[in-house]
């Protein structure tokens, strides 16, 4: 393993009939980072994972990991990886100690139970059954089942989906205290916000393919400097969003969302004040705004992430 990159990923393919779920996609992922993997549903973002846990094998391609090129993941490999599993299934009238014991029997070398708990913040928790912890604190349990064989590499899918905003904060911190101490986390999210907090590379995929890849910051910035105003905008008709086009570089309407792109950001906000009021438009929850992931998935993909 070379101190550049902890995976390598070279034109790896799975196809299921005639439907091409990966399609000959390459990248690497940096140690010690966190590598996200963006992209809505049918994007092959799940077999992609599938494909580099070791439970699916690729039609074609190959996986560099841990030094070694690979056309599979095997036994050995996933000695050192560790996987979060979006719905544990835990036993409900298991304690929580003993769900990380069970799984601590799984490898060969393990760290220790009470090690596991602190990390996760679940020590005072360690008695308590599965069935009485909140969805924070399973999730929680589920990522320390997860850290139990002290992997270099994590793979995390979706491990905030469903949380209040406090428990997210909370996988948040985990997921960055794993990356100082030099671990490699590979994420998939649907929260465009947590891609941007934890994310050092993200790949975006569609239809199989990757379509971007770069640091938030290079992919946001490959949109140019234009600033976005955003508002609400009841029964608004297409020829006054045809007259708005006018006010500004570009427009798009997402619903009652509608957004406008701008270079000069005073002009066009006198002109979109002016154009309410012949309009007779309220501009509710006017906002703005520099682009970000979200922007720049729409502007690839033509849609959301979570549509």
């Amino acid at each position: 393993m070379t101190d550049a990159f902890m995976m390598k990923v070279s034109r790896l393919t799975k196809h299921y009939g005639e439907t091409r779920a990966v399609d000959g996609i390459s990248f690497t992922v940096p140690n010690a980072s966190v590598f996200t993997i963006l992209g809505p549903n049918g994007a092959g973002k799940t077999t992609t994972l599938e494909m580099l846990e070791g439970i699916r094998e690729p039609d074609s391609g190959e996986i560099e990991i841990f030094g070694a090129r690979l056309k599979r993941i095997t036994r050995s490999v996933k000695q050192r990886m560790g996987v979060l599993l979006q719905n544990g299934g835990f036993e409900p009238y298991l304690k929580v100690h003993e769900i990380l014991q069970l799984f601590s029997s799984f490898f060969q070398s393990s760290l220790p139970v009470d090690e596991v708990l602190e990390r996760v913040a679940l020590s005072e928790k360690s008695k308590a059954l599965v069935r009485t912890l909140s969805g924070g604190q399973k999730q929680r349990l589920a990522i320390g089942a997860a850290l139990i064989n002290d992997p270099d590499l994590i793979f995390l899918d979706e491990p905030t989906t469903g949380l209040d905003p406090q428990a997210r904060r909370n996988i948040w911190d985990i997921v960055s205290g794993l990356k100082a101490r030099g671990k490699t986390i590979i994420l998939t999210t649907h929260y465009m916000e947590e891609a941007e907090a934890l994310s050092d590379e993200v790949c975006i995929m569609d239809y199989g393919k990757i379509i971007a890849q770069g640091t938030p910051k290079s992919l946001t910035d490959d949109l140019g400097e234009e600033t976005l105003i955003e508002f609400h905008g009841e029964d608004v008709s297409s020829q006054a969003l045809d007259q708005l086009q006018r006010c500004c570089k570009a427009t798009r309407s997402d619903q009652m969302m509608i957004t406008m792109e701008t270079e000069h950001l005073a002009e066009t906000m006198e002109s979109l004040f002016a154009w309410s009021r012949e309009h007779d438009i309220k501009l509710h929850d006017l906002t703005v705004r520099q682009p970000n992931l979200e922007d720049v998935f729409l502007a690839l993909t033509g849609r959301r992430l979570r549509e």
